[in-house]
């Protein structure tokens, strides 16, 4: 490797930049289910990669089925020795279940439920990949279940003829623009006003709910009202590495991976974001 006015000519990275986001959890369904968990989110500005190691982007969770069901939980992303927990399943009503707990936790359902606990699944819990999800309302009106946690906030709780919104996400520029990932999905209110998904992706649980959205981990919506509505989808993860585009891109990247190469956005930077899939890194 050559140094020209102190930037790499050529040569292995030794470190990098990730932003490594789980899938999203699910929402819960039936009269007012919780909000999914958004992914777990975790960052490096300097890591010391293996000579070839893992990526793995994690798929969103499905949302409870119709009539009544706990949304799944979202799956891990990976890369080499660091992994974010995907988020936790959204709570069902019936019967009353607390959100799953996971990156973020899913929100309680709409009768007295707690939301799950942020960070819970990962051995890696500081600094925090994510936060609880809201409760479900309290006392014995139902239909008002708690927002999925954020990775930067808790999941609102259900309020009166409310659905809790999502948890917040987190700002991140390692592509060179500032992307929102991992925001926690709303959870639904069944005789007044789902809640909004947090920023960062996170799936609404307004009328039938949205998905999250894809590649950011954000939480999904329940449905809100019809019993017989399934809930909604987590979004998918994301895994995205840096480094000074001075040194060579990496000599292979596995078939099994969706990936993209930008060398303009982020000034001086080489940026290879995955999408999806799994497969090995070689440097």
């Amino acid at each position: 490797m050559q140094l020209l006015a102190g930037v790499a000519i050529g040569g292995k990275p030794s470190t990098i930049e990730y932003v490594v986001v789980a899938g999203g959890g699910g929402g819960g369904s039936t009269d007012g289910g919780g909000g999914g968990g958004a992914g777990g989110f975790r960052i490096s500005t300097s890591f010391t990669q293996s000579a070839s190691f893992t990526v793995t982007v994690g798929a969103g969770g499905a949302g409870g089925g119709a009539g009544s069901g706990v949304g799944t939980n979202g799956s891990n992303s990976v890369i080499d020795t660091i992994t974010s927990a995907g988020g936790g399943g959204g709570a069902t009503y019936s019967p009353s279940t607390i959100g799953n707990s996971g990156g973020s936790g899913g929100g309680g359902a709409g009768i007295p439920s707690s939301g799950g606990a942020g960070g819970a699944s990962s051995p890696v819990t500081s600094p925090v990949q994510g936060f609880a999800g809201g409760n479900g309302l309290a006392g014995n009106s139902v239909g008002n279940g708690g927002g999925g946690g954020g990775s930067s906030a808790v999941g609102g709780n259900g309020a009166s003829l409310q659905g809790g919104a999502g948890g917040a996400g987190t700002a991140n520029s390692i592509t060179g623009a500032s992307v929102t990932y991992a925001g926690g999905g709303g959870g639904g209110s069944f005789n007044g006003t789902g809640g909004a998904g947090g920023a960062g992706g996170g799936g609404s649980g307004q009328g039938a709910g949205t998905t999250g959205t894809a590649n950011t981990g954000g939480g999904g919506g329940s449905s809100q009202g019809n019993p017989s509505t399934a809930a909604n989808a987590g979004g998918s993860g994301v895994v995205v590495i840096a480094y000074p585009i001075g040194f060579d891109a990496f000599a292979s990247v596995g078939g099994g991976l969706t990936y993209t190469i930008d060398t303009t956005t982020r000034s001086g930077f080489r940026v290879y974001r995955f999408t999806a899939g799994t497969g090995t890194v070689t440097v």
